[in-house]
């Protein structure tokens, strides 16, 4: 029983106890701290994401209509908004491939045309918050003279993945081979360069993933000017960054409790204090899986109630998947 429940319980506890001791250690400023929160930044800040969402539906539209699939924004916005749904329960962001499953139920595409909408659209997020961190970085530096070293490390790796990846995507039309697994990851390298690999689509999709971004860093801003805090904008920034950097690991489910480490320890460089620090990233982040949350119930609703069912079966599989590899 303990195997069969291990994959959700474990990463769920770990977020917990995250959370927990990060607000034990403040517990005490905490509602003073609130108690001097002003609230319409509040709805300023669920705004803000909520336009967020939108770019990203007209960001995976694209990569859609690359793969020859065409569908409405309300679509493809429903789409990420169940998978990033299932992601905040289903660990090491295997909610991803409900997407697959949509687009294969909706639109008949194949799995690897899913695949593929959701290597390019991973590709060019980590890489373009890198950007930001490498553009915040040099401010924060003037601003905040202890920056550790693992945030510099921390960029510098996606940009040297990113590279690795478009090598192998430019490398990947001289393998020639018979084999079924070497024909179908050479579909998926096709579909990702037919997608991404041709300078309206390098600029767009950049553009569009740098605007996205922007947008996270506008909520979380809203959220320090809540609790009157002034903190300069690359500072905020940089705490996005690596706070999406550490997310992408995925240790928790939707990276709750990393995420608010990573962003309050790098808020608390510039001088904010652990109380208020703690709060912005809690809020941030309550904020953005709330949203996730309402938008996710939302699409079960415009997709209809097999979408439902099929986050049931995403869910059960991963824990009889589970048992299979420990029985």
């Amino acid at each position: 029983m303990w195997k069969k429940v291990s994959a959700i319980v474990i990463p769920t506890l770990l977020a917990v106890g995250i959370l927990a001791y990060m607000l034990y250690r403040v517990w005490g400023d905490l509602l003073l701290t609130l108690q001097h929160a002003v609230v319409p930044y509040l709805f300023a800040a669920v705004g803000i994401c909520a336009v967020a969402w939108i770019l990203r539906g007209y960001r995976y539209r694209y990569i859609l209509q690359g793969l020859d699939i065409y569908n409405t924004l309300g679509f493809s916005t429903a789409c990420i908004f169940i998978s990033q749904t299932a992601n905040l329960i289903v660990p090491a962001r295997l909610g991803d491939f409900v997407r697959m499953l949509i687009l294969k139920h909706e639109d008949d595409a194949t799995y690897s045309q899913g695949f593929s909408s959701l290597v390019v659209e991973r590709v060019f997020d980590i890489l373009m918050v890198a950007v930001l961190g490498a553009i915040a970085l040099p401010f924060v530096i003037l601003t905040v003279l202890d920056v550790p070293d693992w945030f510099i490390t921390a960029i510098i790796i996606p940009f040297a993945a990113g590279a690795a990846f478009f090598v192998v995507l430019l490398w990947s039309g001289r393998m020639k081979s018979e084999n079924r697994i070497v024909v179908a990851v050479q579909r998926m390298f096709d579909e990702v360069k037919r997608a991404s690999l041709h300078p309206r689509a390098l600029a767009v999709l950049s553009g569009s993933s740098l605007l996205i971004w922007l947008v996270d860093v506008l909520v979380c801003y809203a959220v320090v000017l809540m609790f009157q805090e002034t903190v300069p904008f690359a500072v905020v920034v940089l705490a996005i960054v690596i706070g999406n950097l550490v997310k992408a690991v995925p240790i928790t489910p939707g990276g709750v409790g990393t995420y608010e480490l990573a962003l309050a320890l790098t808020l608390g460089l510039a001088g904010t204090p652990a109380a208020t620090a703690t709060l912005i990233a809690v809020v941030d982040h309550l904020i953005k899986n709330l949203v996730t949350l309402v938008g996710g119930v939302g699409s079960i609703y415009y997709f209809g109630d097999w979408s439902a069912d099929l986050l049931k079966k995403v869910f059960n599989r991963e824990i009889e998947r589970e048992e299979t590899i420990d029985g």
